[in-house]
């Protein structure tokens, strides 16, 4: 791992003779190399130690797959870490099965003789939740149906992947099970929406094609760190999301859907707690090569995953929704600054030491940074709260039969 490409090549030039290697034999050696060495004497072993490299087939594919990362001191990282990793799948992530809670605890039960008066139930309490508290909820159901390009995401992390499938990794194993817990939160909330009957679910489902379709890039660039900088932020974000919006339909008498956000902000706590893991057992060992990757990020945006929805009528549906989610203060650019303070303090950068110069840059700058945007958040909310207080402005949304939230 430490020699330079060209070398390996060079080694890999008498990969005929490496291979023709067994215990005891002797080497057939190339004329170049019978000049210096007794073809006679010199054995696999050693050859091996003078070249100071095992020729054996698993050991030259492990040094051809670690040349060939982009992030290679990374992925030793990650890799260090993944008997932590495995306690995670055990500790952070639910039993599957009967163990864990699914969809169906928190819907009516259609095929009970009394699922017509579960409905009817359902339906009385949601009638009373505001149309842009429905657009909301619909915009975060939406991001959760986007599920499939998430986990794709966490397969490009190097070191992170599961190249298989069923691949028993350490990391594979978080990568499937998370998904496996993230992927009750779409089907819940859908259902939901779909017994409401408040939505055109047609329009919701175009929606979710075309954002799965568009994919994003959260500009990982593959390199883990990056990927557990932007899992760690954005899973506190959706856990206040849902949270947020649970509170304002309770406010509203739904009792039933403050219940079920509840229970996925609950998810997304527990991930978010797992992911701010990560990134500290990344601090412990690399974190000069960690605060330069934070720093970079902090430096442009984060990226929120539902940025390129749309229902292939409405080119400003994304910003429209977060419009609606700012005004409710169900998102805002506050929990934002919050978020950023947030990681500061769990990672302690303050005090973070044996730092080279530049890192010691990067984290005087996010130190600080928190402060900054809340400053800035304010003063943009407060902008925007003098502009709009005369008159919400208001969006059609096909989501909700065109009506205007």
């Amino acid at each position: 791992m430490h020699g330079s490409k060209s070398s390996l090549v060079a080694i890999l030039a008498y990969a005929p003779m490496a291979s023709a290697f067994a215990p005891n034999a002797k080497a057939p050696l190339s004329s170049a190399l019978r000049a210096t060495i007794d073809p006679d004497t010199i054995t696999k072993k050693d050859y091996e130690d003078i070249c100071g490299v095992n020729f054996d087939e698993q050991s030259l594919d492990e040094r051809l797959q670690r040349t060939s990362y982009l992030y290679p001191k990374h992925v030793e990282v990650v890799e260090d870490f993944s008997p932590l990793v495995d306690r995670m799948v055990d500790e952070i992530l639910l039993e599957t099965g009967e163990k864990a809670w699914q969809p169906q605890d928190y819907l009516p039960d259609l095929t009970q003789d009394s699922w017509y008066d579960e409905v009817k139930e359902l339906r009385d309490m949601a009638e009373g939740v505001p149309d842009d508290i429905l657009v909301v909820l619909i915009g975060d159901m939406i991001t959760e149906e986007a599920l499939p390009t998430y986990q794709t995401l966490l397969n490009t992390f190097e070191g992170c992947d599961d190249p298989t499938g069923t691949t028993e990794s350490a990391w594979a194993r978080w990568s499937r099970g998370w998904t496996s817990e993230e992927n009750r939160h779409g089907d819940l909330l859908n259902k939901y929406l779909y017994l409401g009957g408040r939505c055109d679910m047609r329009s919701i489902e175009v929606s979710i094609q075309h954002l799965i379709t568009s994919g994003f890039n959260p500009g990982a660039e593959k390199d883990p760190y990056r990927g557990f900088v932007y899992t760690s932020f954005q899973e506190r974000a959706t856990k206040i999301s849902h949270g947020n919006v649970g509170k304002l339909s309770r406010n509203y008498g739904d009792k039933n859907l403050n219940r079920i956000c509840a229970k996925i902000a609950g998810d997304e706590g527990r991930h978010e707690k797992a992911y701010q893991l990560f990134v500290t057992e990344i601090l412990k060992r690399d974190p000069d090569g960690l605060l330069e990757v934070f720093g970079d990020m902090m430096r442009g945006q984060i990226v929120m995953p539902a940025e390129l929805m749309t229902d292939g009528k409405d080119p400003d549906l994304y910003d429209n929704f977060a419009n609606v989610a700012q005004r409710l203060g169900v998102y805002t650019a506050l929990d934002y600054a919050e978020i950023i303070d947030h990681l500061v303090r769990q990672w302690d950068l303050e005090h973070l030491e044996g730092l080279s110069s530049a890192a010691e840059k990067e984290r005087d700058y996010l130190c600080k940074l928190p402060k900054r945007y809340k400053k800035l958040a304010e003063r943009s909310m407060n902008k925007t709260k003098k502009v709009t207080e005369d008159e919400v402005p208001m969006h059609s949304f096909n989501w909700i039969y065109g009506r205007e939230a």
